[in-house]
């Protein structure tokens, strides 16, 4: 944990309340002098003349202290940490990108951050092959010594965190809200793993500060400016998802996108970034060659891999799973497709959704797993 005394914790809690305080502001006025000792006695015309709004300086001069005091027992309470732009701790790639955060509030480690780190976003309803997928590059990227950093939201997010810490590796979840109030409150129990392996939960925002809808564009600049590339699995064509891609680009970062049937909705966000200039990739292998990242295939193979090769199927199981496309099926198509009667499909579909070859959908529909 990064110690600092009360006064400065207190003087950074004062500037993270400011509302619209940039990160060229907080630069200014630390300028004056590094300890923000400007807002003991914070005079609104002087920062007003450092480029300050007046809603902004106007909160410096005059701040919330029953508030900022309830945020200093927070901070100790919960052993968080303030980062600031001006702290050498402070990640060198998220200082360099457009509109950095001046703040940072941090539970966990600090030094997460540091790492070289990529960014998986996606779909918050996703296919289960997208889950898989989502799982297994953030597994084998952690197990690659990088960092996977994402949102700690529902579907795709939630994923890469939990292929991640399979992985062994760590991984970075950044909030569109306070980090006293996990979002979704679902994922309290994944949020406190990612603390406990040596991970960090990420928020510009304040202690008690809600999740907004506005609040996640904010979030997802913050994870595209945290990591080198960022790889979208499943999204819409209107995705919060494309916004994090799009900011990457700006940021000057790789943006990757993974291709998916044309049937299925939640990849054509993906066709329409690859469209725009994104790497179309099918494989972990692909992200590190473009980083100019080399692993061995030993590395990159899943310990179930590296144990044993995969059982070898019968005649009547090849057909069906090569009559199973990546899309939903249902059994009336499969029984057009292969011949087989519904008895023996419905069967044979049970054992391959136990080995792990195919995965059930809303429906009675199936869908053949990635890799498989």
């Amino acid at each position: 944990m990064i110690h600092r005394s009360e006064a400065v914790l207190r003087r950074r809690l004062i500037a993270a309340r400011a509302p619209g305080l940039t990160t060229s502001q907080l630069s200014a006025i630390a300028g004056n002098n590094p300890g923000l000792d400007l807002l003991d006695a914070a005079d609104e015309p002087a920062l007003r003349q450092l480029g300050l709004s007046t809603a902004a300086a106007r909160k410096l001069a005059a701040p919330d202290i029953v508030r900022i005091d309830a945020d200093l027992r927070w901070l100790d309470s919960s052993r968080a940490t303030l980062l600031a732009v001006t702290d050498e701790e402070y990640p060198d790639l998220l200082r360099l990108s457009p509109d950095a955060p001046p703040l940072l509030f941090v539970l966990g480690d600090p030094g997460a951050l540091a790492e070289p780190q990529i960014a998986m976003v996606g779909s918050r309803n996703p296919t289960a092959g997208g889950v898989a997928t989502a799982r297994d590059f953030a597994s084998k990227f952690a197990r690659a010594g990088i960092t996977v950093t994402s949102g700690l939201a529902l579907g795709i997010d939630a994923a890469c965190h939990e292929g991640a810490l399979a992985g062994g590796g760590l991984t970075v979840a950044v909030l569109g809200c306070g980090l006293d109030l996990i979002y979704p409150k679902a994922h309290e129990a994944l949020a406190a793993r990612i603390i406990g392996a040596a991970g960090a939960l990420v928020s510009e925002f304040p202690p008690g500060t809600p999740a907004l809808p506005e609040h996640f564009p904010q979030r997802n600049r913050i994870i595209a400016g945290l990591s080198v590339g960022t790889i979208v699995i499943e999204a819409a064509t209107r995705s919060g998802s494309l916004i994090t891609a799009r900011l990457a680009g700006i940021a000057g970062r790789e943006v990757f996108a993974l291709p998916g049937s044309i049937h299925n909705e939640r990849a054509r966000g993906c066709h329409e970034l690859i469209r725009q200039g994104a790497k179309l990739v099918e494989c972990v292998e692909d992200v590190l060659c473009e980083l100019k990242i080399s692993l061995s295939s030993q590395l990159l193979a899943s310990p179930a891999t590296v144990a044993k090769n995969p059982p070898v199927l019968d005649k009547a199981y090849k057909i069906l799973l090569d009559a199973l496309a990546f899309e939903p099926a249902s059994v009336d198509c499969l029984i057009e497709r292969t011949g087989l009667n519904s008895e023996s499909i419905t069967s044979m579909l049970l054992i391959l959704e136990l080995e792990g070859h195919v995965a059930p959908h809303p429906g009675g529909r199936y869908s053949r797993m990635a890799g498989q």
